[in-house]
């Protein structure tokens, strides 16, 4: 089986909303996908619900061939899925080497074992080198992951996702929060991603120029509905997607 990733009529309901609205969507490799849309369209929770975070009132979720939707979060990550989330989920107390070290023992399904501490796979401390080394912190590796900035925070979540060696690369605004400065060294890390042409990368973004750079294809939720998908210049241009998204009025082109 093919490496596909897929929503079949993916829906959730909160009381009497309807959040995500029979979405179906399928993703696959060497394409990366932005979902994007108005504040509350739910870009957010459909990540959610892809990742598992959320379990969906209707529809599946399918990934190789296979029906993850029973599947916790975990179970997801394990299968290939690789999530990085608008607020950082890092070992606080830990120093960033040791983040990453942990994310690569992982990886490599290797477990603690006293008779044989892990600073003698030197294969594996090469690892996380080189990943604290893509990322700019390679001079922050003593540091608490607490005590770093919330841009480096940022870069060292992308670096433990990139440890685990995900099939799938989700990004949820990665640059939320950064200063100018910071932005670069991740969009430049999704790049050097879209490189690898065995790899599915999701994006949830709003800011436009970072669309506009990455994207190879846009599909654009509205009040948690599919509203259009399709190449960026085509669906930038959309009269719906111009009104909905871009806030631009009938008739009138976007800036």
């Amino acid at each position: 089986m093919s490496l596909t990733l897929e929503t079949e009529d993916l829906t959730i309901r909160f009381g009497g909303h309807v959040a995500v609205n029979r979405v179906s969507c399928t993703f696959r490799p060497g394409e990366l996908t932005a979902i994007v849309g108005p504040n509350g369209a739910g870009k957010t929770t459909y990540f959610n619900l892809i990742s598992g975070q959320l379990r969906p009132s209707d529809g599946r979720i399918l990934f190789e061939g296979r029906d993850i939707t029973p599947l916790a979060a975990p179970l997801r990550t394990r299968a290939g899925l690789g999530r990085a989330f608008q607020l950082t989920n890092l070992f606080p107390n830990l120093s960033v080497e040791e983040n990453v070290r942990l994310a690569v023992q992982a990886a490599h399904h290797v477990h603690y074992d006293m008779l044989r501490p892990w600073m003698i796979r030197r294969d594996l401390l090469e690892r996380a080198d080189a990943l604290l080394d893509k990322v700019a912190l390679q001079g922050r590796r003593a540091a608490a992951a607490s005590a770093l900035s919330h841009g480096d925070q940022r870069k060292l979540e992308v670096a433990l996702m990139m440890a685990l060696e995900p099939k799938v690369f989700m990004f949820d605004e990665p640059t939320a929060g950064m200063s100018i400065d910071e932005v670069p060294v991740v969009l430049n890390l999704i790049e050097q991603l879209k490189q690898d042409k065995s790899k599915i990368i999701l994006l949830v973004e709003h800011k436009m120029d970072v669309v506009r750079s990455l994207a190879d294809r846009i599909i654009v939720l509205h009040n948690g509905q599919l509203v259009a998908d399709g190449k960026p210049a085509d669906v930038i241009a959309s009269p719906i997607v111009q009104e909905a998204y871009l806030g631009v009025a009938p008739g009138r082109s976007a800036a």
